[in-house]
């Protein structure tokens, strides 16, 4: 059996830990293994990782105490690198390639580095970070791989892009798991109180990447539109007491609500009716992915990458664009919107993780 090192899972279940959780469910086990090297104490999907047989290994994170950090990398890898075929490390930029650079040190062969964004979503410190060890990156990785093809310049530059093969590994779901079901919504709906209510839904972390503030606005005229609307914000972050506090500055506090993080987003995707999703820049989000599984009616942003489009139900909108014109176009979409005659192409496209994972395996056996 070839065991995995695998980085990219942190104490939030967000976008990446939903990727490589897709992925590590669905591989054969009984030939590939993954263990995960973390820098938080709390460790997302933790009791799920234990039992499908996994094993957690806990440091410091470099920005709590750097020479703890650096101390407890190269114990675990002077320790443990003889027990991996590959490192697979999962980044929204290059900010900290110290575990590819700990992996080659220490003799690990395959060593994998995964774009998951398309712009720095962090401080201008780390922007700077990631723009120097861009210029090294080829010297510690040995495999390239991406979310989206145009995420490839920003992540990796011009020169890796150029003289290495750069493989797309698709965000893939669980189709059966996301698909839409009118039990399940009848079900989540009369549960949470929605049967005569148009829910707008967002589902991702608190975050000014992902754009709330914007979405509020939006939400906020779209209400003027349907007095019956509301806001479902699924997701925890920074940026929560500010969006709270919008609310109360729209007057729309008691139309909104903050879900926190929940285990529940299948079923909560069928029980909404459109998924608002604005965001600033993205990768290739999943949540698109699933709420078209789901077939919702998608409004989000033209800066998302066209090839997040796998119904005839996501519209691409301008950012500079007024929250009003958001509303008036979803407000004239939904009202033509008929669920029941969605189809998609989550799985001509290559997004069914039952095919997708096994791909990965030959990859990482390669």
């Amino acid at each position: 059996m070839k065991k995995i090192l695998v980085f990219g899972i942190t104490d939030n279940p967000g976008g990446i830990e939903s990727v490589i959780m897709n992925y590590y469910r669905k591989i054969d086990r009984k030939n590939i293994q993954f263990d995960f090297l973390c820098n938080t104490q709390k460790v997302a999907y933790s009791d799920e990782i234990e039992k499908l047989g996994g094993k957690i290994y806990r440091i410091t994170a470099r920005s709590v105490n750097r020479k703890k950090f650096y101390s407890e990398l190269d114990e675990f890898f002077k320790n443990h690198s003889s027990e991996y075929e590959a490192i697979w490390v999962n980044i929204c930029s290059l900010a900290n390639i110290d575990y590819l650079k700990y992996a080659k040190k220490y003799g690990i062969k395959k060593r994998i580095v995964h774009c998951h964004n398309s712009q720095n979503m962090d401080s201008k410190l780390r922007n700077v970070l990631h723009v120097i060890n861009r210029l090294s990156i080829d010297k510690y990785a040995t495999d390239f791989w991406t979310c989206n093809a145009d995420s490839n310049n920003w992540f990796y530059g011009k020169k890796v892009v150029k003289n290495n093969k750069i493989v797309e590994i698709n965000n893939a779901i669980d189709v059966k798991k996301y698909e839409y079901n009118e039990k399940t919504r009848n079900r989540v709906r009369k549960e949470n109180g929605w049967d005569d209510k148009i829910v707008l839904g967002n589902v991702g972390r608190l975050h000014f990447q992902k754009n709330q503030i914007f979405a509020l606005d939006i939400f906020s005229e779209f209400k003027k539109l349907h007095e019956n609307a509301i806001f479902v914000l699924v997701g925890d972050g920074e940026d929560k007491e500010m969006l709270v506090q919008k609310t109360k500055e729209l007057g729309i506090e008691d139309s909104v609500f903050f879900y926190g993080l929940r285990s529940d987003v299948p079923e909560l995707l069928n029980g909404f009716d459109i998924l608002l999703f604005p965001s600033l820049f993205e990768g290739l989000s999943l949540v698109l992915v699933e709420s078209q599984c789901a077939k919702l009616l998608v409004m989000t942003s033209n800066t998302v990458s066209p090839d997040t489009k796998m119904s005839d139900y996501i519209y691409f909108l301008d950012l500079n664009d007024p929250a009003s014109k958001w509303a008036s176009f979803m407000d004239d979409k939904y009202k033509k919107f008929n669920r029941s005659k969605v189809t998609n192409q989550i799985s001509e496209l290559g997004y069914n993780i039952d095919t997708e994972a096994k791909k990965l395996e030959e990859l990482l056996k390669g």
